[in-house]
């Protein structure tokens, strides 16, 4: 199958799901093919009990909730994507920024692990200020790599983040609990650098992600830009 009419396949199919599963739908959802990635962004997502409960500062219930969904709609979503690239999902990851109503899914493929790290203008400089993210949140990486899939879609690879307290954590059953404060944290921190980003990027950056895999102690982060 072609990537433009792939892509399509499986942002009809993401959508239908959404629907299915949350009782609304999202507004748009686009999806980028870029072996060994997939990403898929969600715009104008949001039900209305979501909606009340955020209004209520009741946030941390709706991203526990998508996060008790999600457990059962990954297998869907991997077991559509494999189907459909004839290739095995490596690794699945997803992120919500609840306030702009929007959401993303990143998966791994197994093709080609090790991705030739593309160069783009400033990549290092990039680098060196996710790297002012993560420590200013916990520590340096012990690697950053990244890839440009699109003109409005980065990704952004640390390896080798976590400090001993949340290792503890993680150790001791509160993977979730660290997982929703990281988000917090780091959405908060990648905002105050966001200039910096965009001038590096040359782009605006209108939403950004991230999510963990703590047994490996690596995490994604997702950049969607504007040129």
């Amino acid at each position: 199958m072609e990537i433009p009419l792939l892509e399509k396949e499986i942002s009809g199919y993401i959508g239908r799901l959404l629907r299915e599963n949350f009782g609304r739908g999202p507004g748009n959802v686009f999806c980028t093919f870029s072996r060994p990635f997939v990403t898929v962004y969600i715009t104008n997502f949001l039900s209305p009990m979501e909606k009340s409960l955020i209004g209520n500062r009741q946030s941390v219930y709706v991203q526990k909730t998508r996060d008790l969904m999600m457990e059962t709609l990954e297998t869907e979503i991997r077991d559509f994507i494999e189907t459909n690239t004839k290739e095995k999902v490596k690794e699945f990851y997803y992120d919500w920024n609840l306030d702009g109503k929007t959401g993303m899914f990143l998966l791994i493929l197994e093709t080609d692990p090790k991705f030739k790290d593309e160069t783009f203008s400033n990549k290092d400089l990039v680098h060196k200020e996710i790297i002012n993210v993560s420590i200013e949140a916990e520590k340096p990486p012990q690697m950053v790599s990244s890839r440009l899939l699109n003109d409005r879609t980065l990704v952004i690879i640390r390896e080798g983040i976590l400090v001993s307290i949340e290792k503890e954590l993680i150790q001791i059953g509160f993977p979730e609990t660290l997982k929703i404060a990281k988000r917090n944290l780091e959405k908060r921190l990648m905002d105050e650098h966001k200039a910096n980003f965009e001038k590096l990027l040359s782009a605006q950056i209108i939403d950004r992600f991230v999510d963990w895999n703590f047994d490996q102690d690596k995490s994604y982060s997702l950049f969607i830009l504007k040129p």
